[in-house]
């Protein structure tokens, strides 16, 4: 009885999953949508306006413009590639904001709706303008892939097997039933969440190389900044447990790409 339990559960779920697919525009591929645009969206602005009342945010500096400008001309370039897509509403919902926050963490980030976060930590790695646009398009990016939405998707297939596991094993010892979590926590999060994660960092370094080509940046200037980064250590976690791919992985796959940026940059009249 159980097991048909666990395999109507399934069947339900499967037909859940396609039925919650979206087809991206970028890339033409359809991912998971377990969770609305509107409702993450919704989450997003408020923990967003949240994080900025508890940090200091600086405005009026000659950075902050720095960082508004660049994520406009990224924001601009999403733009002019989605509407050559067809896909010109896509970004409807988005309500973009550009913050500048004083901490000494080397790391930015893109909330699902494009709210940015770029800290002050990381400037002295980007050096440039073009610096920054390889960090931002990078961050952009995982907003314009639904990155956040195809995460909570996965976590939830990852609850719903470990509620069918825990159906499956419910007539086990406490000991074996307590192994069985362990094996499938352990398994599902190193042959499916990092992977996936590595995957969507992977493909956010590919899609914001051609957003800041596209916004008039060399895209040949992502290399030396994930040199820098690679230069200042921190990489010492093997690929295959971390949830990002090695900065050597990083910069191979970049330099592979910089030819398709420059071509893609060209169809909108940029040529470098």
């Amino acid at each position: 009885m159980k097991k048909a339990i666990v395999f109507l559960a399934v069947v339900m779920i499967s037909g859940g999953l396609i039925a919650a697919c979206v087809t991206n525009p970028l890339t033409g591929k359809s991912t998971m949508a377990l969770v609305g645009k509107a409702e993450l969206f919704s989450s997003s602005f408020q923990q967003y306006d949240e994080f900025l009342a508890e940090h200091q945010v600086l405005s009026g500096t000659a950075e902050a413009f720095l960082v508004e400008r660049v994520g406009i001309r990224i924001r601009e370039a999403a733009e002019k590639w989605l509407i050559s897509e067809g896909a010109g509403t896509y970004l409807a919902d988005y309500r973009w904001e550009y913050k500048l926050v004083r901490d000494d963490q080397v790391n930015a980030w893109c909330m699902p709706g494009g709210k940015i976060v770029v800290y002050t930590g990381i400037l002295p790695f980007t050096q440039s303008e073009a610096g920054l646009a390889t960090v931002m398009g990078h961050e952009v990016s995982h907003a314009l892939l639904n990155h956040g939405q195809q995460r909570m998707s996965a976590a939830m297939l990852q609850q719903f097997g470990a509620a069918g596991l825990t159906l499956l094993t419910g007539n086990r010892s406490q000991e074996s039933q307590a192994l069985a979590m362990t094996l499938y926590g352990a398994g599902s999060e190193l042959f499916g969440i990092l992977p996936f994660s590595r995957n969507h960092e992977s493909e956010a370094d590919r899609i914001g190389l051609i957003l800041m080509a596209i916004a008039g940046y060399n895209p040949e200037e992502a290399v030396p900044f994930w040199e820098r980064m690679s230069a200042a250590g921190g990489g010492a976690v093997p690929e295959f447990l971390s949830t990002h791919p090695s900065d050597a992985t990083r910069i191979r796959d970049l330099r592979r790409e910089m030819p398709g940026a420059k071509i893609k940059a060209a169809e909108f009249g940029i040529v470098f």
